[in-house]
């Protein structure tokens, strides 16, 4: 019997699949590089492979992992996300997101609207969910509910349904509400059909910013409030760190823990998003360190965004070192001061003044507390500005461990030229030495993560 063209296509995305991450090392390996040996694995290029000591002791006390358990799932969490990032670009308009889940993160699973594309999935290790939505579909209706939250912002309105986002593991849209007819309310003003795979969660849940007391290490702004430092970056030749935006405005000024004077907000943003960054003066150096268990440092190699389902650990004066996992992104969530949108929810908790400090998932920079509920007692439900989102918008450069390639970096006169600095999202395409590459994961490009140098980050084309 000769094939059908659906016995055809299968065949070929099986054929696709178990060749897409050999090649991707092949393709790298072709390329020119220095006498350094062989492309670094994902784990190593992140810095999964050598965690520090604070990291894996708060994820074993917080997720109740041994240590062995601890250092395996970074590991498997950083595989996973260049796995994923393959998978999202053979797939294309059928992919509908990717998650890790199990105790070290060992299971992948990538969703795609074509049960033709399982066999592929699976070429790679990683499990395969038939939905009926790709992710483009569900941001879409997303999309429609921040549109209608733009144009009804009154304050009662709002306060009744505060977050929303698009749930991968779910494959639907969730609005959390605290009636039902409040949510109902909200969906119809936006023109949404519950059968546009939305789901309603009713909560008396309402986030709140955690800004107003205190914060890795305290900063206090304008002699009276108290948040936490983020990330420390850097913007031409000024020196500062990244935080919150409804911790200040610009030109708030501000003092350290030390109540020594510190700096001066230079850029805020908040509601909408929640991001601001602070120049320091003379006195204050920026390092690529944030506070760990009882005040050791822990150093922040990059910004390479994590997966939902991975683990994700974040520091802040109030409560101090606490561990959880990423739970959703691209959240929107309604504070009593306004709309803020493209968070990331976790199950780490929180108090306020907390507010500003910096997650981190191994050596990574994920982003800075934003608000949420609950307590670290009780337990809770906390919201983070991704960190590059941060970068990009404030044009900013994370300091981080890594060491500066020595390799240099090709010509060329490409208008789509690999740029250090510059924030790349998955999917984005560049040329580096006239060489096409897209990109794998979400992340701020360093010179040592050239593309050719680095297939945990980008796929040769």
């Amino acid at each position: 019997m000769a094939p059908t063209p659906t016995t055809r296509r299968r065949a070929a995305l099986v054929a696709a699949g178990a060749l897409v991450l050999a090649a991707a090392h092949a393709a790298a390996a072709a390329e020119p590089r220095p006498a350094a040996g062989p492309a670094p694995t994902a784990a190593q290029t992140l810095g999964a492979d050598r965690p520090a000591p604070d990291v894996l002791r708060a994820m074993q006390r917080d997720l109740k992992l041994t240590a062995a358990e601890a250092s395996q799932r970074l590991v498997n969490e950083a595989e996973a996300g260049t796995r994923a990032g393959l998978l999202r670009n053979a797939l294309g308009e059928r992919f509908a997101g990717a998650w890790v889940s199990g105790k070290t993160a060992a299971d992948l699973t990538v969703a795609t609207t074509s049960a033709d594309d399982t066999a592929a999935i699976r070429a790679q290790g990683a499990k395969a969910s038939v939905v009926g939505s790709s992710l483009s579909v569900l941001k879409a209706v997303k999309a429609k509910l921040d549109a209608a939250a733009i144009r009804n912002r009154t304050r009662a309105v709002a306060l009744d349904t505060p977050v929303w986002y698009v749930d991968v593991r779910g494959n639907r849209v969730v609005l959390q509400g605290t009636s039902k007819v409040a949510a109902d309310r909200f969906l119809k003003a936006a023109g949404v059909d519950k059968d546009q795979r939305v789901s309603v969660q009713v909560s008396d849940e309402r986030p709140r910013a955690l800004a107003d007391i205190v914060g890795g290490d305290a900063y206090y702004i304008d002699g009276s409030a108290r948040c936490s430092i983020g990330f420390s970056v850097t913007k031409d030749d000024k020196q500062g760190f990244a935080s919150a935006g409804h911790c200040g405005k610009p030109g708030s000024k501000t003092a350290g823990s030390n109540m020594a004077d510190q700096g001066t907000f230079q850029a805020s943003v908040f509601p909408g998003k929640d991001m601001s960054w602070v120049a320091v003066n003379s006195d204050w150096t920026a390092t690529p360190q944030v506070k760990g268990e009882g005040g050791n440092l822990v150093q922040v190699s990059g910004s390479v965004r994590a997966l939902v389902g991975a683990s994700v650990c974040r520091s802040g004066s109030t409560t101090g070192w606490h561990c959880g996992t990423i739970q959703q992104e691209n959240v929107s969530v309604r504070y009593a001061e306004g709309q803020v949108d493209g968070l990331t929810k976790t199950d780490v908790c929180a108090e306020p003044g907390d507010s500003g400090g910096p997650y981190v998932s191994g050596a990574q920079g994920q982003g800075t507390t934003s608000g949420g509920s609950g307590d670290c007692t009780s337990g809770g439900t906390t919201f983070f500005q991704p960190l590059t989102a941060t970068l990009n918008d404030l044009g900013l450069t994370l300091k981080t461990a890594t060491a500066d390639s020595t390799v240099p970096s090709p010509e060329t006169h490409a208008v789509d030229a690999w740029v250090k600095g510059r924030v790349y999202d998955a999917g984005a395409t560049v040329t580096y030495g006239e060489v096409r590459y897209q990109c794998l994961q979400d992340h701020q490009a360093q010179s040592a993560w050239a593309p050719e140098l680095t297939p945990a980050l980008w796929q040769r084309l």
